[in-house]
């Protein structure tokens, strides 16, 4: 296989070596740096061969783990074989694959949940430590040395600056006509340094299409050819149906009243069937001229760019199914006009997100009857994924709306609760909050205003005999009747369904 057409600098030519011998560049206890954005961008061939070497070396009786920093998510190939190998001492930012998972949730290793938009700038602070080694996937190096981004951009940027060694990837597999995608920019600065950020519209570009790189600093460059893993999203359901009826409702009711214009403000949205549901309704609906601003471009945003119901797009990533891949690479020329990829430090960043007024739209797992929402963990103390954007998005929109089913283990879990089992979003930065069942506007209402509403919209009228009788109960609490809580029944509805598999009393 020629990889001839794709690395154009001479001297990286001299650096190319396999998978294995890259490999052996990684050190036991090394902070690495790779990208990745949801199942998109991220390196293929070295971290498969650093599991086998760190298996090698534990059946030696030698520890080997890393320290394990990414753009979000990634994919069975370097989250799970690294998992799989036990060599992950410490992932961050975000994770959803199943073996980490299960090793995190039983402290077997250690994981930091943050925000999207802190990991950039607190790694140039040097919060974290010092980084060693950054692996990244490219389409391509010009003659020069630049490097063409493939899939997603994510925090590439800031490994390549921040890196003392780097190896890339030339994924192959990536084309080639990616190139003008992406906009890159080098404009960020640590404080008392930093300067307003140019944008102004969600399609503005203000920097460059290509990452640039130290050429000293590459020690190794391995050619692959390998696909992105993407992930079937399943068809829209009754459930998830219903709650895109009630957001675009209400998206219309907000135009009537004169508090959003014709083609709304840039859109954001969180990743999964739900989304892709309120997306697809979307792009049936009255609305027209419609842009976004998001961290991932899915495929209900690719449908609604193909049907010029949405302008413009702007993200840090692509998270398509295999159907939706095939289509956006078939037609890539239509596409690149109206996509744009950024770091992510920029397409999270909250002062951007308050400026354009962006309508943002996330999942949660529960919330509660005073607005806070739980998005990362279930009962409490078990992670799913992690925060992700969702907090970047909520705490600086113009709109933040969560959305969820009402139930949860077929019935046997209420998402209105009395009382959140972990505080992602406090009611201070939680606007709307749907469900199939309707939509609560929680805006200019006082706690127990939004807990009446969140009960008689939100609830399922299963649990909503319990929850109005909670509250009463609380109300009539001498102790506090802000914000009123009974502190021994809180969380009882968790702690009955840790014990019994069932939130019902």
């Amino acid at each position: 296989m020629l990889f001839e057409d794709r690395v154009l600098y001479p001297e990286f030519r001299r650096r190319m070596m396999s998978a294995d011998e890259a490999a052996t560049l990684i050190a036991p206890g090394d902070r690495v740096g790779m990208s990745g954005f949801t199942g998109a961008g991220y390196p293929k061939a070295v971290p498969g061969a650093l599991a086998q070497r760190m298996q090698a070396a534990h059946a030696r009786g030698e520890d080997f783990r890393i320290g394990l920093w990414t753009g979000a998510s990634t994919a069975p190939e370097l989250d799970g074989v690294l998992a799989q190998a036990q060599g992950i001492s410490m992932r961050m930012p975000y994770q959803s694959d199943p073996s980490c998972r299960k090793q995190i949730n039983a402290g077997e290793m250690q994981y930091m949940d943050i925000h999207l938009s802190h990991v950039a700038p607190y790694v140039w602070f040097g919060f974290f430590g010092k980084l060693d080694v950054a692996v990244v996937e490219v389409a391509g190096v010009l003659p020069d040395g630049r490097l063409i981004p493939s899939s997603s951009v994510g925090n590439n940027k800031t490994w390549l600056d921040q890196a003392d060694k780097i190896i890339l990837e030339v994924n192959q597999w990536q084309p080639a006509a990616l190139e003008g995608m992406h906009d890159i920019y080098y404009g960020t600065d640590r404080p008392p340094n930093r300067v307003p950020i140019p944008l102004l519209h969600s399609d503005d570009r203000i920097g460059g299409p290509y990452l640039q790189v130290d050429p000293n600093k590459v020690v190794a460059v391995v050619c692959t050819n390998h696909p992105d893993r993407n992930s079937v999203f399943s068809p829209p359901d009754e459930t998830s149906q219903r709650i895109a009826g009630h957001i675009i409702d209400f998206l219309q009711q907000e135009v009537a009243l004169g508090r959003l214009p014709q083609e709304l403000l840039p859109l954001q949205s969180g990743v999964g069937n739900i989304a892709n549901a309120v997306l697809a309704g979307l792009d049936a609906g009255p609305f027209k001229h419609l842009t976004a601003y998001t961290e991932v471009l899915q495929d209900g945003m690719l449908a609604m760019l193909k049907s010029g119901t949405l302008d413009s797009a702007s993200a840090t990533a692509l998270s398509l199914s295999p159907a939706a891949m095939q289509d956006f690479l078939a037609e890539l020329d239509f596409y690149r006009q109206r996509i744009v990829l950024r770091p992510q430090e920029i397409s999270n960043h909250p002062e951007v997100i308050r400026r354009l007024g962006l309508i943002a739209m996330n999942a949660m797992i529960e919330a509660d009857l005073y607005g806070n929402v739980n998005s990362t963990h279930v009962m409490g103390s078990a992670i799913m994924n992690g925060i992700g954007g969702s907090g970047d998005f909520a705490r600086n929109a113009y709109l933040s709306i969560f959305m969820t089913p009402s139930l949860a283990k077929g019935g046997n879990i209420s998402c209105i609760v009395p009382m959140v089992s972990h505080v992602d979003h406090t009611e201070h930065d939680v606007q709307i909050l749907v469900t199939e069942q309707g939509l609560a506007d929680l805006r200019g209402k006082s706690p127990t205003q939004r807990a009446e509403l969140i009960v008689e919209r939100c609830a399922h009228p299963d649990y909503r005999p319990q929850l109005r009788d909670y509250l009463a109960r609380a109300k009539a609490n001498p102790v506090g009747r802000h914000t009123p809580h009974l502190l021994d029944e809180a969380l009882s509805w968790h702690q009955r369904y840790v014990e019994t598999g069932n939130m019902r009393r």
